[in-house]
């Protein structure tokens, strides 16, 4: 808990800086003079002004910041300062101001998706396991040991590059042109039709829902017990499971539910050492469960062998793949966002911030990785949240100086009243679908 709080904490700290940080060296640029940088809202709790005269302040309630502008409608500006204020700036200026916050966001993903680019990371290779029977993969051909070489054209190293590829055909509900490799070494084409894909509810394994899933992990032995039955057997750290009980090419989970199936019952046991094959016979000890039931052990770990392949690219590249992918992210983000408007996507698939909180603990258990990853998509949701056209965003913002380019004047003080009544509802009514959701994923 307390992880999954101080991840949250130091994830929404970042972001938010970055965002308030966006608006003030802009601002500072144009010559507006900056009264307060504030991360947090309420209570000042400390701060320090500098030789600008810019109050750096941290506040009680760390849900957000903001930056305090000099302003003539928010209070009396001496004549000698008029020039200094944000309203007095000509209206490409105050466009700039208000854009760089979620821009800035935008950037710091493409960053971080640069630094994982660079850092190299370890994901599965995108090799199938076999797709249930009447799923849009089966139907396509699409068989267990199929390895994804390309999508659509464009090419796939790992799983979470088919993995996007095929959510973006998924949520288009168009077909996908996929060419895999399979177990034989033979490239095929499959053409898979998502156009029946159920949308409304988006939440759990949506591609395993339509047949795509990896293949399932084979067993290995991370471990042996002293005087287990394993050792008695002759297992070994690294020996790799390829069969058991007449059955072969078991799962990392059908092996251990195979050994509980088979109490005080000998078990043969086919394994690679290496480039040797051997067999041994186990004897699975008896161990009683609370339930009564009683299962068989044989004092080994058993974990699952999947195959890892390293991406690493040089600087330049990883530079412009990040900003690709900052992209592809954004559009993909506002498409879900015009389906949900549209009632094609349910809105329950909106998420609030405890379902945040709970994502950034997960991923900061998982590794750096993880949580950088994590960063850069919650970066990139700030941005394109920020740039909706609603009133109070600084999308609405901009929305009011289009308005007043093309009126030649600003939007009558009426208008922008009523505008921030109707942003402040919707963005009220939008919280509160997301915390309902936040709190029903809680419960079930």
């Amino acid at each position: 808990m307390l992880l999954t709080l101080a991840a949250f904490a130091v994830a929404l700290g970042i972001l938010v800086v970055i965002h308030e940080l966006g608006h003030y060296l802009v601002a500072r640029a144009c010559g507006v003079r900056i009264l307060r940088f504030s991360v947090g809202f309420g209570k000042v709790l400390c701060k320090r002004t500098d030789r600008h005269g810019t109050e750096w302040a941290l506040s009680a309630i760390p849900l957000g910041g903001y930056v305090k502008m000099l302003d003539e409608r928010e209070g009396t500006v001496a004549p000698e300062e008029r020039s200094r204020s944000f309203n007095a700036q000509p209206v490409g200026k105050r466009i700039a101001i208000v854009a760089a916050g979620p821009v800035f966001n935008l950037a710091l993903a493409a960053l971080l998706y640069a630094a994982l680019n660079m850092m190299g990371v370890k994901e599965p290779a995108p090799v199938l396991g076999a797709p249930p029977a009447g799923s849009p993969a089966a139907v396509a051909g699409v068989e267990a040991g199929d390895r994804i070489l390309a999508v659509d054209g464009s090419e796939v190293k790992t799983w979470s590059d088919a993995r996007w590829l095929l959510l973006k055909s998924l949520t288009d509900k168009r077909r996908a042109a996929i060419e895999v490799q399979a177990a034989s070494g033979e490239r095929r084409l499959r053409t898979v039709d998502f156009s029946g894909a159920e949308l409304g509810q988006m939440e759990g394994d949506l591609l395993g829902r339509e047949g795509f899933a990896l293949a399932a992990p084979r067993p290995v032995v991370r471990g042996v017990l002293p005087d287990s039955a394993a050792a008695q057997a002759g297992l070994q750290a690294g020996d790799r499971i390829v069969g058991a009980g007449g059955k072969a090419d078991l799962s990392a989970s059908e092996l251990i539910g195979l050994i509980q199936e088979h109490p005080g019952q000998p078990l043969r046991l086919a394994i690679m050492r290496g480039d040797t094959r051997l067999s041994v016979d186990v004897l699975p000890r008896e161990e009683r469960q609370p339930d009564d039931r009683v299962i068989g052990r044989i004092g080994a770990q058993i974990g699952g062998d999947v195959q890892l392949i390293t991406v690493r690219h040089g600087p330049l590249a990883s530079l412009w793949m990040g900003v690709e992918r900052t992209a592809d992210v954004s559009w993909f983000s506002l498409r879900m966002l015009g389906k949900m408007v549209v009632g094609s996507v349910s809105l329950s698939n909106l998420s609030g911030p405890v379902t945040i909180a709970d994502y950034a603990g997960q991923t900061a258990r998982m590794g750096l990785e993880a949580y950088i990853a994590f960063l850069a998509l919650v970066s990139v949701s700030l941005g394109v949240l920020n740039l909706l056209p609603i009133p109070m965003l600084d999308g609405g913002h901009l929305l009011y100086y289009l308005v007043e380019i093309i009126r030649g004047s600003p939007p009558p003080e009426r208008w922008m009243e009523v505008g921030q009544r109707a942003g402040f509802g919707i963005l009220m009514v939008l919280m509160a679908v997301a915390l309902f959701n936040d709190f029903t994923r809680l419960l079930t």
